[in-house]
Formats: C-alpha cells, sequence, structure tokens
C-alpha cells in the first residue's frame, strides 16, 4: 500500500473540502448523512470509501477542526456487528443512531469471574415464548450511565460448549430489570459501572443473529475493540498523542538534553509504527476481511506506547509530576481530550497545564489490562501467528481463571 497520501488538489480532497465550506461546524447527524463518520461503511451510512479516501477525509475533518460523534463503542464495536449480522429492520432501527451519535452505546460482555476467559460467563438468557429473560451480572460497563442501548452476550444453553451456547443480544439500558451500580477508579472519574439484570426481559427480535452463535458475533466486536483501542490518542485512542507532548515540548523544553531526545525519538518510532500498522489494518479490514491476530499485535505495541507517553510526559516534568494537575505546560487541541472522561481538578496551582495530563498519568496503567489483557494478547500471537501449542494447564481443558488459582505466572 502507498502510505504517501495525494496532494491537495485531489477530487476526493476537493469534495470534502467544499462540503466542510458549507457546513463549518456540521452536527453529528449532518456528518453521518454525509457518510463521514463511517466512510468505510457501505451506503447509506457510508460511502464505502477505499483505504485513501477515508484518509484523506480523517484529515481534511481533522484540519478543519471538525470531530466525529463520541459513540466509539456504538460505532466502532456495536455497528460493525449489527451490519454484519443483523437483520435488515435492526440495521434500520439501530446504525442511523449510532452513527450520528444520538443513541450511545455501551459493552456488556466482562463478568466478575469471566474478564479474560469470557466465554465463562455465567450471565443466563432464558427462551420464553417471544421473550428472553436475563439473569446475571456484568462489570467494567464503561459509559453504561450515559447509554441507551449495549451490546449484550449471555449462555442460553448451559448444556452445550462454553463456547457455543453464547448469544448476542441488544439491551436497552433502561429496561424494567436492569440497574447500574457505579466504579469510580483511582482518577476520581466515573466512567465505569456493574451492571445487575434481574428478571430482565428482551424480545427475540433484539438478539443479533441466531442462538448460540454469540461467540462468533463477539470475537467480531472484540477484534474491532482492539483496533479501536490501537488508534491515535495514547489513552486508548483518546487523550494526547505522542504528537501532541512532541508539540508542547518543543515550544517549552531544553531539548538539548541527550536523555529526552532519546525518550522522544522512541515515542515518534513508535507512532509511526502504528500509524502504519492502523492502515495496514485498515487496509484487510476494507477488502473484507475481519480483523485477527493483527489487531492484537496492534493493541499491544498500542498500549504500551500509551505508558511510554505518559512516562516520558511525567519524567519530563519531573518530581512535580506527583502532585494533582501537574503535567507539561501548554494548551492542548479539543481533539486531545476527545472520548476522555473529564476530571474535575484545581487548577489554581497549575493554571497552564490540561488536566488530562494528570488523569493520563494516573489510568495509563490499565491500558495493559482492559479490552484483553497483555497476557491474553500474546497467547492469541504465540498460537494463531507463530502457531505455538497452546499451553500446558489449558491443553487439559482449565479455564484462564483455574490457570491463574494455580499460580501459572503467564495469567496473573
Amino acid at each position: 500500500m502507498d502510505f504517501d497520501l495525494p496532494a491537495d488538489d485531489d477530487p476526493y480532497r476537493l469534495t470534502v473540502r467544499q462540503w466542510l465550506s458549507q457546513h463549518p461546524a456540521p452536527s453529528g447527524r449532518e456528518l453521518a448523512e454525509a457518510g463521514y463518520v463511517v466512510p468505510h461503511w457501505p451506503e447509506p451510512y457510508g460511502l464505502e470509501a477505499s483505504p485513501m479516501h477515508q484518509l484523506i477525509i480523517d484529515e481534511e475533518l481533522a484540519r478543519a477542526g471538525v470531530t466525529r460523534p463520541n459513540n466509539a463503542i456504538g460505532i466502532g464495536w456495536a455497528g460493525p456487528t449489527i451490519l454484519t449480522a443483523g437483520s435488515e429492520d435492526q440495521k434500520n432501527r439501530y446504525l442511523p443512531g449510532i452513527v450520528s451519535g444520538e443513541e450511545i452505546w455501551c459493552q456488556m460482555f466482562s463478568e466478575p469471574e469471566a474478564g479474560s476467559d469470557l466465554a465463562a460467563l455465567a450471565t443466563r438468557a432464558e427462551r420464553d415464548g417471544d421473550e428472553y429473560v436475563i439473569n446475571g451480572s456484568k462489570v467494567w460497563t464503561s459509559g453504561g450511565h450515559h447509554s441507551a442501548f449495549g451490546i449484550l452476550i449471555a449462555r442460553t444453553d448451559p448444556d452445550a460448549p462454553k463456547h457455543r451456547g453464547i448469544s448476542y443480544f441488544v439491551c436497552p439500558t433502561n429496561v424494567a430489570g436492569l440497574t447500574m451500580q457505579p466504579i469510580i477508579d483511582m482518577t476520581t472519574a466515573y466512567s465505569f459501572n456493574q451492571v445487575f439484570f434481574d428478571n430482565v426481559r428482551l424480545p427475540v427480535e433484539n438478539r443479533i443473529g441466531r442462538e448460540g452463535d454469540g461467540w462468533r458475533l463477539a470475537k467480531t466486536t472484540l477484534s474491532n475493540e482492539r483496533v479501536q483501542l490501537s488508534s491515535a490518542g495514547s489513552l486508548w485512542g483518546s487523550g494526547p498523542s505522542a504528537e501532541h507532548l512532541l508539540d508542547l515540548v518543543r515550544q517549552s523544553v531544553d531539548t538539548s538534553d541527550p536523555l529526552v531526545r532519546q525518550q522522544l525519538a522512541r515515542l515518534y518510532c513508535e507512532a509511526e509504527v502504528l500509524r502504519l500498522g492502523r492502515l495496514r489494518v485498515l487496509s484487510a479490514t476494507l477488502a473484507g476481511k475481519t480483523p485477527g491476530a493483527e489487531s492484537s499485535v496492534q493493541k499491544i505495541m498500542a498500549d504500551e506506547h500509551g505508558q511510554h507517553v505518559m512516562e516520558t510526559a511525567a519524567s519530563i516534568v519531573g518530581a512535580q509530576a506527583m502532585l494533582t494537575g501537574a503535567g507539561p505546560t501548554g494548551e492542548l487541541p479539543a481533539e486531545a481530550r476527545t472520548g476522555v472522561t473529564e476530571v474535575n481538578i484545581d487548577r489554581r496551582l497549575f493554571p497552564d497545564v490540561d488536566p488530562i495530563w494528570h488523569y493520563g498519568f494516573l489510568f495509563s496503567p490499565a491500558l495493559s489490562i482492559g479490552g484483553g489483557t497483555f497476557a491474553v494478547q500474546r497467547n492469541i500471537i504465540a498460537e494463531q501467528v507463530l502457531g505455538l501449542p497452546r499451553e500446558p494447564n489449558l491443553q487439559k481443558g482449565m479455564t484462564w481463571s483455574e490457570t491463574t488459582r494455580v499460580g501459572n505466572p503467564s495469567r496473573s
């Protein structure tokens, strides 16, 4: 693939610029109707854009300071799954609101006893006529309190092998019997929830795909999730990037220090490798291929890169970085805050520091845990890319949680 973007007089580029001149501050619905939110999707939701066309649109929107609707789970994970396996009625009902950002979505996958070993989930969905009755609990549901719908996987056949007895549902968050309990993390932000299902009734038409086909659909969702989490921002695709940090450093830091120069050069190289990797994944996806093990490679690199960005920012600030609200001085563009939970920090001590840095310093350790831990991702690569045999304990049929309990260090 040629990674050099077309010149300024490219017809696609001129078309986007003309539209932006007519819509200088477009709403989410206007962007969606133009096909600019998910340009690689088929019409009427996208433009069936080629990889290069999509990158042109991305570049022109960024240049104009236009951001897409903030609906990461809906656009990045739920939408592609519904587009692939949903009925026409389901596509017509859910996709317009997803793409425009008018209906926010969350994910209801992980459970207190089934995180890394997701297929060991215990939440039940029992068929009762034209409805399913849901009982159980989900955890780490990001943004659930802001969401209209969630993508839910639950066990519909307890007697089937654990990967085959699971079904995939759309679950409204205002349905009777569903409650959410806030989880406040160390950043002091409220972004996570635990969700409880007490005889929640969902109509059969809320099931996506066939009964028992949920694990296959969940893998599609997780592959898209890992691609999404490995995008440009350092905090799972959001927040300040290496380029944002480099811009601030150029303005206010003595870059003659060889250690600082080495750290910044490493960040630049990592960011460039990730950018080229994203283009490779994008090209494969638009060619009709489902993201596979390469999404795990991208996620591992992106997680560690995000941690390196925050570690470098903290080291440049020095010991002061231990204080609440500290970080590199300088103004960040709006795009560096998109998708990141707002944290209220008293800025009187550091008025010239964006509070996103303090949030990032505290949040970055979670990058290599959420969305599939570093150990799970490396096992996927070992088995699916390198062709290595499964671990001995797993060959004996033990679950992830069981291998953790017996002290397998790669599962800790």
